[in-house]
């Protein structure tokens, strides 16, 4: 099992980031498939510390990168849902936060979990009957403040490669990204980079 990958990034994809992890012979890198929101905080160059995740198959070994353990821990547990694969349960968190996740099992709120693009209205049920008593304790309080996010142009920029990267036209991510930056209080730190991606995607559901 490979809990966590630790290294310098050399590439970052539409959907995979590839980390060398050093050593001997020059390295070697490993290709880690992660969420946009993920994804955008990572730099070419930069060292990162991804939680990961590694799902066999057959014909393939896949390895699923997150930015926290609880993301790792919350991609797991979906997992274990009927007719939920790695890409249904990656797809779930790269649009809503693992307490949201979590707060939605437990008290059976569909709404929020068909927002993710792939859940449907029974695929929701039948998570919520497999999974409702397996997700422990959920906190009612709302997470804590979100930290600063870098310069406006930063995050713009990356919340725009995550949007397209989850489907999105250049074009509606601009859009949502403006939005967004309305909504912002000024003089107060910038959301962390998860929080802005999913408020860009809420923005874009308000347009269906």
């Amino acid at each position: 099992m490979i809990s966590s990958v630790r290294g310098r990034v050399t590439a970052v994809g539409p959907n995979e980031a590839v980390v060398d992890i050093g050593g001997a012979a020059g390295g070697l890198g490993f290709s880690v498939q992660c969420a946009p929101a993920t994804l955008a905080t990572l730099q070419v160059g930069a060292e990162t510390t991804l939680h990961t995740s590694l799902v066999v198959r057959e014909d393939s070994l896949t390895l699923y990168g997150f930015a926290a353990p609880a993301e790792r821990g919350l991609f797991e547990l979906l997992q274990t849902a009927s007719g939920v694969g790695p890409k249904l349960a990656q797809a779930i968190i790269a649009v809503l936060d693992p307490l949201t996740v979590r707060r939605a099992l437990a008290s059976g709120d569909i709404a929020t979990l068909t927002r993710v693009p792939g859940v449907g209205k029974k695929s929701a049920e039948r998570m919520i009957l497999e999974l409702r008593e397996r997700i422990g304790p959920v906190p009612s309080a709302d997470p804590a403040p979100a930290t600063l996010a870098g310069p406006a142009a930063a995050w713009q920029d990356q919340v725009t490669q995550g949007l397209v990267g989850l489907g999105w036209s250049s074009r509606d991510a601009a859009a949502a990204i403006a939005a967004v930056a309305e909504s912002l209080p000024e003089g107060e730190p910038v959301p962390a980079m998860p929080v802005l991606l999913r408020q860009a995607i809420r923005q874009l559901g308000r347009t269906k």
